[in-house]
């Protein structure tokens, strides 16, 4: 029992503290006024505005723009208002200021919540979405650290309960954090996967050759590329730089799925997240029963496999930092409302997805992408980029498609990810990759 506190205390007591369900938040809440949650240059996210009559409002400066990073505080608690609720209320003020405030009935104010994210990179994150669905997730691929998440639709946080009847009846699940609760088809973004599995059981992959038709027919069933375009004699590079889907369908046919399988668990498919944020598994079901067909689909990117645009985040980071996945985080410190530190949070390693090897040679393949092949709009610019693109087939409708793209900048010296996806996009006016380079542009201005 002694052994049990003691782990209790140390390991489990915040969590427990920190539940939606625990009414000790609702005392805690009765002495201390919330505190705010700013984000890394200062600029305030949610505040507490206490009236003259003594009522508390809950207010956030810029509406829709965080609300799923953020969160809200009523009917319930979502995005750092939840995970961030222990310390918001916990008030490290000065202890002679606390005691006065005691005696004369007023209550203390919270502690700070200073986040990773930038008001600038989420702005511009926003504004490259437009009226789309979709989603961004924006990191720093060697400390973890979470720039920017948005999630379209949108809602306004402040209005949350006057809105709420409308909000759960809404077709749109604005409430709905895609970023990490969104499941997607991947698209040709997955084919980083096939390439690293490609890689790990054939050691001569560099002398990988196949001759693009067009389009590619085995046991009965036909794969095009897209609009048919015949790509010609192709290495893995050029297979890679063109999303060819013919020589990639090719490809998966001559895969292990066992190892296959390893490899997408390795890269934390059909596991759970390093994330502080509710969030759904990303799954990899190609087994030794599905068909030819079912295996050329998924080697493309098109089959059963599901992903969230923040899973390919942290592959994409993965892949930027040689191999070595940092464990994301959206908090870099708690503060007294004075801004004294309380607690500081640094950059730790999650896990090693791939050595620096194969994270080297799959930079080389995507920077092919955007030096001549599928991301070329992002070429040429004062910085350098390296990415994949992907359209992801959703219905017999061969327009309706989700446009992803995920990458990073500068390829030298990696600063940036950048995971995009958008729903049912208009390609000729909208793409993952224009996305991206909005973000990427807002970034190095």
């Amino acid at each position: 029992m002694a052994g049990y506190l003691i782990y209790f205390n140390v390991v489990e007591s915040r969590d427990v503290v920190n539940s939606p369900y625990n009414i000790r938040q609702d005392l805690m809440a009765e002495r201390v006024t919330r505190g705010e949650i700013l984000d890394a240059n200062g600029e305030v996210l949610a505040q507490t505005v206490t009236a003259e009559d003594g009522t508390e409002t809950r207010d956030y400066p810029y509406g829709e723009v965080f609300a799923h990073a953020v969160g809200y505080a009523e009917q319930g608690k979502s995005g750092l208002e939840s995970t961030q609720n222990f310390n918001l209320l916990s008030s490290n003020a000065f202890f002679l200021e606390q005691i006065v405030n005691e005696f004369r009935g007023e209550k203390n104010m919270g502690d700070s919540v200073v986040t990773t994210l930038d008001a600038n990179l989420q702005q511009a994150a926003y504004n490259a979405l437009g009226d789309n669905k979709g989603a961004v997730v924006v990191m720093e691929p060697d400390t973890g650290k979470i720039l920017a998440m948005v999630s379209k639709p949108s809602f306004n946080p402040g209005t949350v309960t006057a809105d709420w009847e409308a909000l759960n009846s809404d077709e749109d699940s604005a409430l709905l954090n895609r970023a990490t609760l969104g499941q997607y088809t991947p698209g040709s973004t997955f084919k980083l996967i096939t390439t690293l599995e490609y890689m790990r059981e054939n050691p001569d992959y560099s002398s990988y050759s196949y001759l693009c038709e067009g389009s590619i027919s085995v046991d009965g069933t036909t794969i095009h590329c897209y609009d048919s375009e015949v790509h010609g004699q192709e290495t893995l590079a050029d297979s890679v730089a063109n999303s060819c889907n013919a020589s990639f369908s090719n490809i998966g046919l001559s895969l292990d799925r066992d190892s296959w399988k390893e490899t997408a668990e390795d890269l934390l498919f059909n596991r759970d997240l390093p994330c502080d944020f509710s969030f759904r598994q990303s799954s990899f079901n190609l087994t030794d029963e599905d068909t030819t067909a079912e295996t050329m689909m998924t080697a493309m990117g098109q089959g059963t496999t599901q992903v969230s645009p923040y899973h390919m985040a942290l592959i994409t980071s993965a892949i930027a930092n040689g191999g070595r996945l940092m464990r994301p985080y959206m908090v870099s410190e708690i503060t007294n409302y004075t801004g004294a530190s309380v607690r500081r949070y640094m950059p730790e390693q999650y896990a090693e997805l791939m050595t620096s090897q194969e994270a080297a040679q799959l930079t080389e393949y995507m920077t092919d992408v955007v030096n001549y092949g599928t991301g070329a709009a992002l070429s040429g610019r004062s910085y350098t980029v390296a990415g994949k693109t992907g359209t992801a087939e959703v219905s017999v409708d061969k327009q309706t498609v989700h446009s992803w793209f995920v990458g990073f900048a500068s390829v030298e010296d990696p600063e940036i990810v950048v995971s995009v996806v958008i729903e049912d996009a208009d390609t000729t006016s909208i793409t993952g990759v224009s996305v991206a380079g909005q973000i990427f542009d807002a970034f190095y201005s």
